[in-house]
């Protein structure tokens, strides 16, 4: 894979550990739900299971293919991500109060994330073995930048963690602003080590 493909497909990868999070806490829970709602929980945890899928089935396609390509199947999983978080939202302000799922779904997503930064930053590491020096030393300071926001996100998320008492809308908003710091932090690592080949 090139470097120019390793940030979309860190991107793409990040939402699969998400995904996968997700599906696990709520299937975790889904045996506290009783009668209808276990019926319409089981449903929507079968849909998003299905949109997990087909996310990474799409995702897999694209492993080897050119940056162009790449960046026309971002649309594309954008729009099944959007998908899959507006079910979540759905499962969550349906039954999330009623299995208390809310603060161990945003716990396990947040563990995802952490996960994903640091297996970004582990290929960037990687990728850059093999430069001259100065060149190294450039990539090196890249993922020692990405590496500093984990931490900046890592510390808010586990602010909120602690907390245990925000409503989703504001756990999300922390996931969602930890996730644009992750592609912001993605693309500039990448975007350098891209120049320093």
């Amino acid at each position: 894979m090139e470097s120019s493909t390793h940030f979309y497909f860190n991107w793409a990868k990040e939402r699969i550990d998400e995904m996968d999070a997700v599906v696990t806490s709520l299937e975790g829970k889904a045996a506290q739900l009783t009668g209808d709602s276990r019926a319409a929980g089981d449903k929507i945890i079968a849909d998003l299971r299905a949109k997990r899928d087909e996310f990474l089935d799409n995702m897999k396609k694209h492993t080897d293919a050119s940056e162009a390509a790449w960046s026309q199947a971002k649309v594309r999983l954008e729009t099944e991500w959007n998908g899959f978080q507006a079910d979540v939202k759905k499962y969550v302000e349906g039954f999330g109060q009623q299995a208390k799922q809310q603060q161990a779904i945003f716990e396990e997503v947040a563990t995802a994330q952490m996960k994903a930064w640091r297996q970004a930053a582990d290929k960037l590491l990687a990728a850059s073995t093999d430069l001259a020096t100065d060149q190294k030393a450039r990539a090196e300071a890249a993922v020692q930048q990405m590496k500093a926001s984990a931490t900046t996100a890592e510390a808010n998320l586990q602010k909120l963690t602690k907390a245990g008492s925000e409503s989703w809308a504001a756990l999300n908003a922390a996931l969602g602003e930890s996730r644009a710091a992750f592609d912001r932090a993605n693309q500039t690592a990448w975007e350098s080590l891209k120049r320093a080949s």
